[in-house]
């Protein structure tokens, strides 16, 4: 299996209007960065004209399936049986941005696939990032 999931899901983004706008995005989980998963938008998503990357915990968007969580910049929780609610908060404004939960819940399985939850331990390399922390100082 490879050590990257990306997976193209259909988002909509909800605009102030209330209307929803088709968005591509993009989800990325990547076995060396085990507790986080990247929420990636092109550039006509965002108000800079730039692609868009938010980075956030896996557990959220698990957890963001059953009920509402986040306290800080990113906010997910279920809106209906079958769309999940990624909220993305920024000095600029918020985006919510629509899911599919159906797949969503694939796309957390199958990083549970490539690392089982309680085991994320076992794929960081400490070292290497505190050098590479270090070296950035």
């Amino acid at each position: 299996m490879s050590p990257v999931i990306d997976r193209a899901v259909h988002a909509g983004l909800i605009t102030t209007e209330g209307q929803v706008q088709d968005v591509p995005a993009t989800l990325r989980y990547r076995r060396d960065d085990p507790l986080a998963v990247q929420a990636c938008f092109p550039p006509h998503a965002s108000l800079a004209g730039a692609d868009v990357t938010w980075v956030f915990a896996r557990d959220l968007l698990s957890a963001g399936l059953l009920e509402p969580v986040g306290e800080g910049d990113v906010h997910v929780r279920p809106f209906g049986p079958l769309v999940t609610v990624l909220e993305f908060h920024a000095v600029a404004g918020t985006a919510m941005v629509r899911v599919d939960t159906a797949e969503l819940r694939r796309f957390i399985e199958d990083t549970y696939a490539l690392v089982p939850p309680g085991h994320e331990h076992l794929y960081l390399d400490v070292d290497q990032d505190l050098a590479h922390l270090l070296r950035e100082a």
